[in-house]
C-alpha cells in the first residue's frame, strides 16, 4: 500500500484525508451490507435442508449395515459407511452453519463464514478417505472372493436408493451452485446414491449369472466418483482457505479493467484478491489518480466498476494523487 511517509502536496494529503475518512465509512457499509436478509434466509434455508437429510441417511444407514452383513455384501457394507460418513458430513455441514451465521465480533471481524469453507474441506478429505478404504476392500474380496445372498441384497439396495434420491433431491433444491459446504454435502449424498445404483446392479448380476465378482468391481467405480468429488471439493475449499485469488480476479486483468473503463484511473497497484467464502470475494487495491481527477468520484467509480464487473462487492480501495 502507499507508504504515508512519502512526500505529497498539501492537496494530496487533504485528498487521502478525506478519502481514508470516506473509506472508512463506507467500508462498512458498502462491504458488509450487501442482501444481508437474503444471506440469512439462504443459510437458514440450507440448515434445514441438511439437518433433513441427515436424518434420511443416519436412519437407513443401520438398516443397510445389517443388510450387508446378512448379506455378505461388500457394495452394501460400502453403502453403509458412505451412509455414515454422510449423516457425519451433513452434521457438519448444519454446524458450519450455525458457526457462520454468528456475528462478528473484535476477535474475528469477518466473524465466522469461514467455517462453511472448512467444513466442506473437511467433507471432501472424508470423501478422500471413504473412496480409498473401498478401494482397498474391494482388492481383498476379488483376491479372496466370496458368495453373496443376492435377494436380500437387492432389496436393501432398492430402499437405499430410494431414500438417498430423496436426500438428494432435499439438497439439489438449495442454493448449492453458490454454496461450497452445501455442494459439499451434496457430493457426499450424490456418491452415497450411485452406491446404490452400484449395489442393485451387482446383485442383479449376482441373481443371474452368478457373478459374485460384480460386487467388489461395482464397489470400486463407485469409490472412483466418490474419490472425484473428494478431491474437487477439497481443491476448491482449499484454495479459499490458503486465500487462494478467485477465479477470474487476477491482478492483471482487473487492474487492465480498471484504467480501461474508469475514468481518472492512472494507474492500478497493490492488487490483491481473495475470498472469505466461495460468493464473498473480496478485493484491496491503490489507484493513482490521473491529473485533474476528483478522488472521491474515482474511488466509488472503481467499486461500483469492481462489483459490477468482477462481483466484487466488497473492496476496499485507497486513492493517491498524480505522479505527475
Amino acid at each position: 500500500m502507499h507508504d504515508p511517509a512519502d512526500p505529497c502536496c498539501p492537496e494530496d494529503s487533504a485528498h487521502a484525508h478525506a478519502n481514508a475518512h470516506s473509506l472508512a465509512h463506507t467500508h462498512d457499509h458498502e462491504g458488509h451490507g450487501h442482501h444481508p436478509h437474503r444471506a440469512d434466509m439462504t443459510s437458514a434455508d440450507s440448515r434445514r435442508r441438511v439437518v433433513l437429510a441427515a436424518l434420511l441417511t443416519g436412519g437407513f444407514m443401520f438398516a443397510e449395515v445389517i443388510g450387508g452383513i446378512l448379506s455378505g455384501s461388500l457394495a452394501l457394507m460400502a453403502d453403509a459407511a458412505h451412509m455414515l460418513t454422510d449423516t457425519g458430513s451433513l452434521l457438519l455441514a448444519w454446524l458450519g452453519y450455525r458457526l457462520a451465521a454468528r456475528p462478528a465480533d473484535p476477535g474475528r471481524s469477518f466473524g465466522f463464514g469461514r467455517m462453511q469453507v472448512l467444513a466442506a474441506f473437511t467433507n471432501g478429505v472424508l470423501l478422500i478417505l471413504l473412496a480409498l478404504w473401498i478401494v482397498w476392500e474391494a482388492i481383498n474380496r476379488l483376491l479372496l472372493p466370496s458368495p453373496v445372498l443376492g435377494e436380500l441384497m437387492l432389496g436393501i439396495a432398492v430402499l437405499g436408493l430410494v431414500v438417498n434420491v430423496i436426500a438428494f433431491a432435499i439438497l439439489h433444491g438449495g442454493g448449492h451452485k453458490d454454496d461450497l459446504n452445501l455442494r459439499g454435502a451434496l457430493w457426499h449424498v450424490a456418491g452415497d446414491m450411485l452406491g446404490s445404483v452400484a449395489a442393485i446392479l451387482a446383485a442383479v448380476l449376482i441373481l443371474w449369472q452368478g457373478w459374485y465378482i460384480a460386487d467388489p468391481l461395482l464397489s470400486i467405480l463407485v469409490a472412483g466418483l466418490a474419490l472425484f468429488g473428494g478431491i474437487r471439493i477439497a481443491r476448491e475449499s482449499g484454495h479459499i482457505l490458503i486465500e487462494g485469488t478467485p477465479e477470474g480476479l487476477e491482478a492483471a486483468k482487473i487492474i487492465a479493467d480498471l484504467k480501461a473503463n474508469v475514468p481518472g484511473v492512472a494507474n492500478v497497484s497493490h492488487v490483491h484478491a481473495w475470498a472469505l467464502t466461495e460468493s464473498r470475494p473480496l478485493v484491496t487495491l491503490e489507484v493513482t489518480l490521473a491529473a485533474g481527477a476528483a478522488g472521491e468520484a474515482v474511488r466509488r467509480a472503481v467499486k461500483e466498476r469492481l462489483a459490477h464487473a468482477f462481483g466484487a462487492s466488497h473492496a476496499t480501495v485507497e486513492v493517491i494523487g498524480s505522479n505527475a
